[in-house]
């Protein structure tokens, strides 16, 4: 059986080292206290990581439940050349499993006084269930009570909510384009009934969308069709690419943008905030870990004359060096699992630690209508976690190595004289 170094045995002996004396308690102390920070650093990174990767996730899931991953449309919010052919050239792609062809227009929805502007869009309830999860989910039934010619609406919840209606009621919807009279510009108005009502979980959409059948949104603004089409793909990650291919591919003069670019700055603040929170508490974690700079100085101090006996008994200065990174290691090590432990139990169960939190002080953290959804996801990422914890095994590592030296170099001689 091979022997275990006696660097290992020693340097562990002094990481657990016990209070027997004064100073050795306060040395002890300060080795727990290096402990902790680096323990509480690396939870930090975990979990600020973890809550924004799954924040990200969730609107962009949620975003997704109504806007479909590439929109196809004619310039100037006109009708589509050719709808037929637009349609069977988006299917032939490879990555399209749904097309759908859809309007999109801006409006006043008006209720008595109340009156607020909303994103129309015009869909074919048939084929809408291929582009979105809305109309594929439980909320399906709604949007197929739209028929052509009864001019019916499907409201965002927030939306019915702040005009005060309900399904059956009747409202005005307000078209930007007038009516040409001796009089002046008339606006278009058009009662319409609402039809039901939806909710997307995504506040920016259940407080603006209204949703009409494609065919009577063409009627109100004097289109002659589809003004684009709707795509969902197989892998929502390769949008961009199958986006830039059918650029390359349609025929006339269509534009074409996918899910990234309609919410693109959304997404680039949420990518730069990440890597700011990850450099902000990669700094805790570094402090921490130099903590034990003091730490083993004042260890290396405390045990000149152990050193000094160590090396008169044949010990090389790289064996007394190894001593001491043993035990700054170990410090390291034990921080950085105690730290990866908490963090990723409070990750993987923050669903239940904050509304227990947000009861007990009787908060809510996340309005909705700052922050887009009201409870605090957290997706824990392989990508983020390895990186933390390699990174405090380094910082931690590095910061041995100055007090390790140092004791490496007492001189044996001079460490005995008062002894």
């Amino acid at each position: 059986m091979k022997q275990i170094p006696y660097e290992l045995l020693i340097g562990w002996r002094y990481t657990r080292a016990g209070r027997a004396t004064r100073r050795n308690g306060f040395i002890s102390f300060i080795s727990g206290v290096s402990m902790l920070g680096i323990a509480l650093g690396v939870a930090a990174l975990i979990i600020v990581l973890s809550v924004m990767n799954g924040f990200q996730k969730e609107v962009r899931d949620r975003m997704l439940s109504v806007v479909s991953h590439i929109e196809v449309y004619a310039a100037n919010g006109q009708a589509l050349p050719d709808l037929a052919t637009t349609l069977k050239e988006v299917k032939a792609h490879p990555q399209v499993v749904g097309a759908a062809p859809f309007i999109a227009a801006q409006a006043l929805l008006a209720r008595g006084e109340d009156m607020k502007g909303v994103m129309v869009r015009g869909i074919d309830p048939a084929l809408e269930h291929e582009v979105t999860d809305l109309a594929a989910g439980p909320q399906a039934a709604v949007l197929n009570q739209l028929k052509a010619g009864e001019f019916g609406v499907v409201l965002g919840a927030e939306l019915a909510r702040s005009l005060g209606v309900r399904t059956g009621d009747r409202v005005t919807l307000v078209a930007p384009s007038g009516e040409v009279t001796p009089a002046g510009v008339v606006p278009r108005l058009k009662q319409m009934t609402v039809a039901g009502t939806f909710d997307s979980g995504h506040f920016e959409y259940d407080s603006a969308l209204l949703m009409m059948h494609w065919q009577d949104a063409a009627r109100i603004f004097r289109l002659e069709g589809p003004t684009g089409v709707r795509l969902k793909l197989h892998d929502l990650q390769q949008a961009r690419s199958v986006a830039a291919d059918l650029a390359r591919s349609l025929t006339g003069e269509l534009y074409v943008r996918d899910w990234t670019r309609q919410n693109r700055t959304w997404f680039a603040a949420v990518q730069v905030e990440k890597r700011m929170m990850f450099i902000i508490l990669t700094l805790i974690v570094a402090v921490a870990a130099f903590n034990l700079v003091s730490t083993l100085v004042m260890t290396v101090t405390d045990k000149r004359a152990d050193i000094a006996i160590l090396r008169t008994l044949g010990a090389s200065p790289g064996s007394i060096m190894g001593i001491f990174v043993v035990q700054g290691a170990m410090v390291g090590v034990i921080g950085t699992l105690a730290g990866l432990l908490l963090g990723l139990g409070v990750a993987f169960n923050i669903d239940v630690i904050v509304p227990a939190l947000e009861h007990a002080l009787g908060a809510t953290f996340l309005p909705q209508d700052i922050y887009l959804i009201s409870r605090m996801p957290s997706d824990p990422q392989m990508n983020d976690i390895l990186p933390i914890t390699l990174i405090s095994l380094v910082l931690a590592f590095v910061a041995t190595l100055y007090p390790s030296w140092r004791a490496s170099r007492v001189n044996p001689a001079e460490a005995l004289r008062y002894e």
